[in-house]
């Protein structure tokens, strides 16, 4: 059961309840606070921020263990975050933290992601938040060096808290514990998916499409980004931040353009 006395740790994903991943963070937030699981029932990658707005949320609890209490959503990620805050949670918890997820969230990736989707979701309500990935896809990814590696992350922001509008993208390489060979700070790489669509034909003669495609890195010689990070055996943290604004060119725009419609050059003659 839940000790109010102790933090409590909001958890989420989009690979869904019974993912491999979130049962490794779970073990991890444990130590650190009461935990509430609150996941989609099955798996939402590829959501971002998604909301469900056409069909009715079902919230059903899974089980309560020693430090954590589990329920599934059948919706998004950030619909997750959205019903914890408004019908499981008291109180705003003192962490969220989402994943771990099955497969790389680095670069633009984080536009598409559910698990940032969670994220960003719990950041917009205040709540300090982080993104946790492990660069293997498989159901059975071996999650045996999250634990070394994100715990230190995940007590440095109980302790400190994040900015306004901040969250963190955390990804860890493919590799044994041993062989990482420490954090990196860096910065989102620039590129961009490449996307080609499989199409092939059903029984009927219709036909339809399996997307498929690759990253394309704008970048690969940059020694900053995450994508060199993890290609270079470091867990790469990337601080994001929620405001879309290109601060620079609103400058510029102020300052240079001049733009006039047509009601309003007849009323100045």
């Amino acid at each position: 059961m839940i000790n109010t006395k102790r933090p409590v740790i909001l958890v989420s994903n989009d690979d869904g309840v019974n993912a491999q991943g979130i049962a490794a963070l779970v073990d991890i937030a444990k130590k650190f606070g009461d935990v509430v699981v609150v996941a989609p029932e099955e798996g939402q990658s590829g959501q971002s921020h998604a909301i469900t707005s056409k069909f009715p949320l079902r919230l059903r609890k899974v089980k309560s263990e020693d430090g954590a209490e589990w329920y599934a959503v059948n919706g998004t990620p950030a619909d997750c975050v959205k019903l914890a805050m408004n019908q499981i949670l008291k109180h705003k918890p003192d962490l969220l933290i989402s994943g771990v997820n099955h497969g790389s969230n680095s670069s633009v990736s984080v536009i598409y992601s559910g698990t940032i989707g969670a994220a960003v979701e719990g950041t917009l309500y205040g709540i300090p938040s982080v993104g946790f990935s492990l660069l293997d896809h498989s159901p059975k990814a071996d999650f045996s060096a999250v634990e070394q590696w994100f715990s230190p992350i995940i007590k440095k922001v109980m302790e400190e808290g994040l900015p306004h509008f901040t969250l963190l993208n955390v990804n860890i390489p493919n590799i044994s514990a041993d062989k990482v060979k420490g954090y990196k700070f860096c910065r989102v790489t620039h590129g961009n998916w490449r996307e080609e669509f499989d199409q092939r034909q059903d029984p009927f003669g219709r036909n339809y499409y399996w997307l498929t495609g690759y990253f394309h890195n704008e970048e690969p010689s940059a020694t900053d980004t995450d994508e060199w990070a993890l290609a270079n055996g470091y867990v790469a943290i990337v601080p994001l931040y929620i405001d879309w604004t290109h601060q620079t060119y609103l400058k510029k725009m102020q300052m240079e353009w001049n733009l006039e419609n047509e009601s309003s050059l007849k009323k100045q003659h």
